[in-house]
């Protein structure tokens, strides 16, 4: 396979949680020798929006991405549903009008949930500003950026310390946000022109066989057309058995090295990690295949 053959549909800028800027990412993906790239920022189509004029200049297919925060739908009386990611592509047409609406929506509660983190971190004795964390995370400030302050203010040693004590679902200073259920995130995906996939399904609550089985079921009857079966963080062993579970489900397989730049330092574009992914640009064409049908 040669190098120009490659794809990247999985990939994160600085408008999100990445630390590459749009406009850079482009040039490095064209630099390795990329056909066809990815933008999935979280929640937000900013990345793509300021990449796609740099990557028609510089002859790169740039696809419009997003990576949604989403639920599994609540138990009654159960814990909080723990969350899933769902990617979302626009292999035809750019999002509908609707969608963005919708997203700006789904921003709206990330402020309001910020605010209140805020406060609440502030009553554990935590002295945070939420500016100080927006000079970070800009216009999509999430929980990451918070973990960057509490790390440079020398509250905990390592980000992930920062979610233990403090930012996870059940650490001290946790404040739920509004988020959509998987399915709602499946059919806003399909009412705004694009095509849902289940990302990184290594890392839902259970990642057996049977048990995924069963999970894939509704979600297909809700709209599902897509499974990542290729990712930095799937082993081969992973990568035969979603790629089976694709077949089953008349799903099509999609894949990227879920890039984040130094937020993630072992994980390369284009390549993933220990360069376990080599995504041939045909992945692209049954994609669009499947979104048709």
């Amino acid at each position: 396979m040669s190098r120009g053959s490659m794809i990247d549909l999985h990939t994160h800028t600085d408008e999100s949680d990445g630390s590459v800027p749009p406009a850079a990412l482009v040039r490095s993906a064209r630099e390795i020798g990329l056909e066809a790239l990815a933008i999935t920022d979280h929640d937000t189509l900013a990345g793509y929006d300021r990449a796609a004029p740099v990557a028609a200049d510089l002859g790169l297919e740039l696809l419009c991405g997003i990576e949604l925060s989403t639920r599994i739908e609540a138990q009654p009386g159960g814990r909080r549903p723990p969350s899933v990611h769902l990617l979302g592509y626009f292999l035809h047409s750019a999002p509908s009008t609707g969608f963005r609406e919708w997203l700006e929506r789904m921003q709206e509660s990330r402020r309001r949930r910020n605010q209140a983190l805020v406060a609440k971190l502030q009553s554990l004795g935590v002295e945070i500003t939420l500016s100080e964390v927006q000079a970070i995370g800009r216009n999509l400030t999430g929980r990451p950026h918070f973990a960057r302050v509490l790390v440079e203010k020398g509250y905990v040693a390592t980000r992930q310390e920062a979610f233990d004590r403090y930012l996870a679902d059940h650490a001290q200073a946790a404040v739920e946000r509004e988020e959509p259920t998987l399915i709602e995130g499946i059919r806003q995906v399909r009412a705004g022109g694009g095509m849902p996939s289940l990302a990184h399904p290594v890392r839902l609550p259970h990642a057996d066989t049977e048990w995924l089985r069963s999970f894939l079921s509704p979600l297909c009857e809700a709209g599902l057309q897509a499974i990542e079966v290729y990712h930095s963080e799937h082993s081969r062993g992973d990568m035969e058995r979603f790629a089976e579970l694709a077949a089953e489900f008349g799903l099509a397989a999609t894949g990227g090295s879920d890039f984040h730049g130094d937020n993630k330092p072992s994980v390369r574009l284009g390549t993933g990690k220990h360069g376990n992914l080599q995504l041939p640009y045909s992945l692209l064409e049954r994609m669009r295949e499947v979104r048709v049908a």
